[in-house]
């Protein structure tokens, strides 16, 4: 390998294995904490009765293991561009102190969420679905392990936030890893399958701002529906909340008094029968 390219494959190898680690960690252990371990006392909580085949699982996994080696490679122009002196940001950001390392943080999350709004509501399109976002709704019934399941194409557009953040606003290094750190903890947590997040006595979200996981699970059943990542303010902006959103979450959170997600389905489809 010639030697100026060595850094950058250095880089590539470094990044993919951090991916990958992080990755693994959180959806197995999601999964083993949820579907195995706690799944006796979070039954209540759980959103589907059915859990998904181990096939889906395995697929899933192999696919968001490729998804990561893309975002490795889409990676490398931030490198490239660093490497070559030619993106300052993170020195910037670094004299400017911690009050702009946590602020860096917060805008670079609230932005992120924007970005995959509306990509994601692109994405959606009839004539970009098939190429583009198709393997992530083949998951019908998602698992922690659906997190970065994409197609190419999905995949490169998911990566190519961090790029272009970093050339645009001073950022420092370890904020770009606390954001992927962020990230693929509301990833596999919102595929989970159980209601994990807390409810007001009324069975409504106590942070109604925060996407829940049945926000997103609902995304994946009906699929025109709750295409915010992280904050509930797109959707409602745009109109694109599912209207039965509060009433599905109120019944994984409140099973004894308001009966199990099941239970209401089953309901609403007998009454659809009798009308």
């Amino acid at each position: 390998m010639p030697s100026f390219l060595a850094p950058f494959a250095e880089s590539w190898l470094r990044s993919t294995l951090t991916d990958v680690t992080r990755y693994v960690i959180f959806a197995v252990g999601v999964w083993l904490v949820l579907w195995v371990v706690l799944a006796i006392p979070l039954a209540s909580r759980k959103i589907r009765d059915s859990a998904p085949p181990a096939r889906q699982l395995m697929i899933e996994f192999a696919c968001s293991i490729r998804s990561i080696m893309i975002f490795s490679t889409v990676g490398l122009l931030t490198f490239g561009l660093f490497h070559a002196g030619l993106m300052p940001g993170p020195y910037i950001a670094r004299s400017l102190g911690p009050v702009w390392f946590w602020t860096s943080l917060v805008l670079m999350i609230v932005a992120h969420d924007a970005w995959f709004y509306w990509t994601h509501r692109l994405i959606h399109d009839r004539r970009l679905f098939r190429a583009f976002h198709r393997r992530h709704h083949r998951s019908n019934n998602p698992s922690p392990f659906t997190a970065y399941s994409f197609d190419l194409g999905e995949a490169a557009i998911n990566a190519l936030f961090v790029p272009l953040w970093m050339m645009l606003v001073p950022t420092q290094w370890p904020v770009a890893g606390l954001f992927m750190l962020h990230q693929i903890v509301r990833n596999t947590l919102g595929h989970s399958g159980y209601e994990l997040f807390p409810a007001r006595r009324d069975g409504r979200p106590l942070l109604p701002w925060l996407t829940t996981v049945t926000h997103h699970d609902l995304h994946h059943a009906q699929a025109g529906w709750n295409y915010g990542l992280y904050f509930t303010w797109w959707d409602k902006m745009m109109g694109t909340e599912n209207p039965d959103y509060l009433k599905r979450f109120a019944a994984a959170v409140r099973p004894s008094r308001l009966g199990s997600a099941s239970h209401l389905r089953m309901r609403e489809s007998a009454k659809r029968s009798s009308s």
